[in-house]
């Protein structure tokens, strides 16, 4: 009776206290005063990569530290669940993150963006507000804020990005496949393939970014569409960004022999996240880039 009991109340690992939540806090409050100050003309270069840098410090003394845990078999089954948990409710919080943002697009094409051009209301309010504005989408608002400019067409890089998200959501599952199998080889050539993907896409996007801004004069101050624009394509790809970095850390892992076709989910977690990134892009590229 009492070694049934021991074994169905296991101790759950608790960490000792840490300061690399605090250096994390310090990082990121340099890191946004830093593009704060830039986007403002003021300056920030140095405060911007001084938060870089104090994030990179603070991702790898962390991550090192739970890696040098999970090796040393200190988690159980019961801590495996709660990360599960945890990173479900995370993915859940950055669904509700875009969410914000499809929404803000939804309102000023379909609500806003009408409504100037006198559509849906009874006073007849666009006669006083801006009785020339013409309701057409892609638009930079009355006034024609910053100047004309050229929508991103979705063939091209676009078309290209989305190709490349899309298979690299299968060299991904690949390589989840080929470790619950125990083929360490596929695995790591499924990784490299993602993570060089990964960041291919990311560099198409910096080419994109700078035809827009240079030959088609599509900025941030193109009015609402050059704002809600960059708003998800920018935030999307810096979660690919991050999400090649965790990939990458899986691969250097892999190559070292870590994981196990039973015990992976620090894998899987970084799996999990890339699916997420590719829906997004996904619905981004129908709704942004083509619609």
């Amino acid at each position: 009776m009492a070694n049934t009991q021991h074994a169905t109340t296991q101790h759950y690992y608790v960490p000792s206290s840490t300061i690399w939540p605090f250096i994390g806090s310090v990082g990121l409050a340099l890191l946004v005063l830093g593009i704060i100050r830039m986007l403002n003309q003021q300056g920030g270069t140095i405060l911007l990569f001084m938060g870089i840098a104090t994030l990179i410090y603070m991702l790898y003394g962390w991550f090192g530290e739970v890696i040098r845990e999970s090796e040393s078999r200190t988690y159980t089954r019961w801590e495996d669940r709660s990360f599960r948990i945890g990173m479900s409710w995370f993915i859940f919080s950055e669904v509700m993150f875009f969410a914000a943002f499809f929404g803000a697009l939804f309102y000023a094409r379909h609500l806003s963006v009408p409504w100037l051009g006198g559509a849906g209301e009874e006073a007849n309010t666009h006669e006083w507000l801006w009785n020339s504005f013409s309701a057409v989408w892609p638009t930079n608002g009355p006034a024609n804020v910053g100047g004309s400019f050229e929508a991103m067409p979705a063939w091209g890089l676009p078309t290209l990005n989305t190709i490349i998200l899309l298979t690299s959501g299968v060299t991904v599952t690949w390589a989840h496949h080929s470790l619950k199998i125990g083929n360490r080889q596929n695995l790591i050539y499924g990784l490299a393939m993602t993570v060089a993907l990964g960041f291919l896409f990311v560099g198409l996007q910096m080419i994109e970014y700078s035809h827009a801004y240079h030959e088609m004069n599509l900025t941030l101050k193109s009015g609402i569409y050059g704002s809600t624009f960059y708003l998800l394509t920018g935030f999307h790809g810096m979660h690919v960004t991050l999400g090649a970095i965790m990939l990458t850390v899986i691969l250097v892992r892999s190559m070292k022999g870590h994981f196990t076709a039973s015990n992976h989910f620090g894998f899987e977690a970084a799996a999990w996240y890339w699916h997420f990134v590719d829906v997004v892009w996904l619905i981004l590229f129908v709704f942004v880039y083509w619609l």
